[in-house]
């Protein structure tokens, strides 16, 4: 098993595990409707469905990237996507550096023919590897999109993880240029603060997903991970580091350079209450990963049921 693929398989195993998941929550809970005491409608009257990437959808809901390049890693994608197939909802890819550095195959379209399945790859990885790395990430599944992932802090308390930053943004913007399909971006836990959406807007990216503290905490998991003393010492003051989500959706959707951008609510969205308020917030669609990932490692089924 490579160190990447190993890495992955513990990632699974910490982000099932409570004392990965922050306790303070999304920030929903700040967040009061009116109650609506005379609705004067029926409940087999309120659609659901919306467009996402050009297609229609069964509801503002995504399933977030978890997984990729980890041995079971192939069982719990086809599961996902069997249900993002079922019920009419989009889908986005762990990781694929993994995949496309060992010459593996993916077979997830097959799994999921018509879904909406976005790619995923490091921001770092197309610093290093260059737009043709995005271009095969999306071409060997067929993909409506590529998402980027943004976590320089996730890599900061990892051992071994990427300490140069430099020239992202460029290389990103290069990538926007050069595929034929929308790109988008998102954060995995410390969420996408306005300064950042601004400077995403300006080379042209079509989705932000805010992704913001809340949910899992991959600092978290590293830090369980990484042994060095040194290392943990430092990165301690950091594992509640973010905004939350419920912070940062109406921040970003009031920005001007972002009213075209599509904005993605996810960060420790466990309820469908939690999503109508994302929606009120100024999200368009809305993405939850960790709540499916227990599900996914049983059947197709128990994913589509949750």
């Amino acid at each position: 098993m490579s160190n990447i693929s190993q890495r992955k398989d513990e990632h699974i195993k910490l982000a099932l595990e409570s004392a990965h998941q922050s306790v303070e929550g999304a920030g929903f809970d700040r967040i009061v409707f009116e109650h609506c005491a005379l609705p004067e409608l029926a409940l087999k009257d309120i659609q659901l469905d919306c467009h996402f990437l050009g297609q229609k959808l069964s509801a503002p809901l995504m399933i977030g990237a978890m997984t990729g390049g980890c041995s079971a890693g192939e069982a719990v994608n086809r599961h996902l996507a069997e249900a993002a197939e079922y019920c009419r909802i989009p889908m986005a890819l762990g990781s694929q550096r993994a995949e496309l550095e060992l010459g593996g195959k993916n077979s997830i379209r097959s799994w999921a023919p018509n879904a909406v399945l976005l790619s995923n790859l490091g921001a770092t990885q197309l610093l290093s590897a260059g737009p043709e790395l995005a271009l095969r990430a999306v071409e060997s599944i067929r993909a409506n999109a590529l998402m980027i992932h943004l976590n320089s802090l996730q890599e900061l308390v990892q051992q071994g993880g990427d300490r140069d930053w430099n020239n992202v943004l460029d290389a990103m913007a290069e990538t926007v240029n050069r595929l034929s399909v929308p790109v988008l971006v998102k954060e995995v836990g410390s969420g996408i603060g306005p300064a950042t959406a601004k400077k995403l807007a300006n080379i042209g990216i079509s989705g932000i997903d805010v992704a913001g503290r809340g949910g899992t905490s991959w600092p978290s998991i590293e830090f369980a991970r990484n042994m060095s003393s040194i290392d943990r010492a430092i990165a301690e003051p950091f594992l509640n580091w973010g905004m939350q989500t419920a912070e940062l959706l109406p921040l970003i959707s009031d920005l001007p350079e972002c009213g075209e951008i599509t904005l993605i609510g996810s960060g420790g969205i466990r309820s469908g209450l939690d999503i109508a308020k994302c929606l009120r917030l100024g999200a368009g669609i809305t993405a939850l990963a960790q709540p499916f990932l227990k599900p996914a490692q049983d059947s197709a089924e128990a994913v589509i049921e949750k």
